[in-house]
């Protein structure tokens, strides 16, 4: 996106900016000339991740919990006061959906209360606009294509549990103060700066044991990936030619996706080892995971965006920049 977009010159409060995400449309947005003003706690995030940021003036930061209601409004609300903000774009939340399962306050402090607080952040410095990281896990296990009308919407994670809530309270405040929202459901991205997900996990227990690949579930788990690099190009996209006042948006590939099988494969050939692959069995990974799902961007599509990559050769990609991070 050039310097036409509608962010361009902006001051943006960006929550989550040391993270896998945040930091990465930190960096874009300092290319687009915005002021970004960064939040992060840093349960994820990384120094290492905002270090060119950082060499940024238009770039600051507040070491703060979001989940914290007083230090949000005692410490970072006066922090902000004299600073007039265009919008909010919110990324902060817990993003491992086990950890949520084994402790459902994970997901309703980081997840939840980041969205309720940041809110009432915007709400008390009028901030009109915000754009929200959501996620496909707000629909559960569906038949067919997940579209945005797909419903019921019942998700079988805390995870895709908090975000749906969260998507409530933004479409409540756009009733109620918000001139406009962006609400991006992601499919599962991969790219530089990974804290988690697949590919993360394969390397790691790679590297622990070299000769055998322990992969959960039986290998037929098949989803849709796209870059990170990519869903930042269509946030931007969907932000700008999205005029609603709610837009709500599945982000991904048009393809069926990749299976877990393939990306042991990948991950296998990617790291020149000769390692087996040991599946743990059963149809899913962990409790709250969906197996397989396939969404449906026909709206994005329609607006005029799509993928220029398909989920396996994102795969491949990730696999190479994960293993060129590790070795620099």
């Amino acid at each position: 996106m050039s310097a036409s977009s509608p962010l361009a010159g902006k001051t943006i409060l960006l929550t989550g900016a040391a993270g896998f995400i945040g930091s990465q449309l930190a960096d874009h947005l300092l290319t687009l000339g915005c002021t970004v003003i960064g939040v992060d706690n840093f349960s994820r995030g990384t120094e290492a991740n905002i270090a060119a940021a950082r060499r940024n003036p238009r770039f600051s930061l507040h070491t703060l919990d979001l989940a914290d209601e007083s230090a949000v409004l005692d410490t970072l609300l006066p922090a902000l006061r004299s600073t007039p903000i265009d919008e909010a774009w919110h990324m902060a939340a817990n993003s491992d959906i086990p950890a949520g399962v084994r402790d459902p306050r994970v997901d309703h402090r980081n997840t939840f209360l980041t969205t309720f607080n940041t809110l009432l952040l915007l709400q008390q410095l009028n901030i009109p606009r915000i754009a929200f990281a959501s996620t496909s896990a707000v629909y559960g296990e569906h038949p067919g294509l997940l579209r945005e009308s797909t419903g019921p919407l019942l998700p079988i994670s805390n995870y895709g549990a908090m975000k749906l809530a969260s998507e409530a309270l933004i479409s409540a405040a756009a009733e109620a103060y918000l001139q406009q929202a962006w609400i991006f459901r992601f499919p599962n991205v991969l790219g530089p700066r990974l804290t988690h997900g697949i590919i993360y996990d394969l390397l790691r227990k790679l590297q622990a044991t070299p000769t055998e690949l322990e992969v959960l579930g039986d290998g037929t788990q098949q989803k849709p990936y796209l870059h990170s690099s990519e869903l930042i190009d269509a946030m931007l996209f969907i932000r700008a030619n999205a005029q609603q006042r709610v837009n709500l948006f599945n982000i991904g590939p048009a393809d069926e996706g990749a299976t877990v099988t393939s990306i042991a494969q990948a991950v296998i050939s990617g790291a020149q080892s000769s390692a087996r692959i040991r599946y743990t069995g059963g149809d899913r990974g962990w409790v709250g995971d969906v197996p397989r799902f396939q969404y449906s961007v026909e709206k994005l599509a329609q607006l005029g965006w799509s993928t220029p990559s398909g989920s396996l050769a994102v795969v491949r990609r990730a696999i190479a920049e994960a293993l060129a991070e590790a070795n620099a």
